[in-house]
């Protein structure tokens, strides 16, 4: 079955009966879903023992997906990665096999560079094999040239709503993450029955659909319209 998630695990009060009454936010969110995506690590670091934490909250088979650092994709802009990167893996490292995806966002300003993304790609792959993917917001890169390159490393590319670069209809096979981040005000407005009904269609058993409309406390009750159709 698909993993359905939202980004971080904040349960509004219309839907709490629907998880365990005790607990830390954390495991209550797990006694639901069986993944979260984990956003604040684009904008800051934390300490080991914090992943060790989330990872002890949670049951056998939940599953972190975790975001990028920002100081490789938007500050260094996937140049001379290797040493941050290096560092992200060592932080995480303590999650274990309650890893699940590394989400790599790129700004809408960053443009496809074969040359860059090759050396930044090669340098990811030589560090870790677990899965990647990646979700790209500017124009240059619905180039044909991109698709083989992300093959040939083993990266996956995301599913956006709004779909900015690669709408559903670019992707032959199921695509392995969708991140639905509401529209048509982005991380607020919330999805229809119906529109959840027709993400679901698209999904494989392993694929990931995160609902990121978190701002209005939308995901969760989104997320969990989802689980009951699939």
């Amino acid at each position: 079955m698909p993993v359905v998630a939202t980004a971080a695990w904040s349960i509004p009060k219309t839907v709490a009966g629907r998880f365990t009454a005790e607990g830390s936010g954390l495991s209550r969110y797990a006694s639901v879903f069986d993944g979260v995506e984990v956003n604040s690590t684009f904008y800051r670091r934390h300490k080991p023992s914090t992943f060790a934490r989330w990872a002890q909250a949670v049951p056998e088979g939940f599953r972190f997906a975790v975001k990028i650092p920002r100081e490789i994709t938007n500050t260094r802009a996937m140049k001379d990665i290797g040493a941050p990167f290096g560092t992200f893996l060592q932080d995480i490292a303590p999650l274990g096999e309650k890893r699940g995806p590394l989400l790599c966002q790129l700004p809408p300003s960053l443009a496809f560079d074969p040359d860059v993304m090759e050396r930044a790609f090669d340098v990811m792959r030589s560090a870790d094999p677990g899965r990647i993917v990646i979700e790209v917001r500017h124009a240059s890169w619905a180039s044909e040239r991109v698709v083989p390159l992300l093959r040939r490393y083993a990266i996956d590319r995301v599913l956006a709503d709004p779909a900015l670069v690669w709408p559903s209809a670019a992707f032959a096979d199921p695509p392995c993450y969708v991140r639905l981040h509401g529209k048509p005000k982005v991380y607020y407005s919330s999805y229809t029955e119906e529109e959840i009904r027709a993400f679901a269609r698209l999904l494989a058993p392993d694929s990931w659909c995160v609902f990121d409309n978190t701002a209005s406390g939308a995901a969760i009750e989104n997320a969990l319209t989802m689980l009951d159709l699939l």
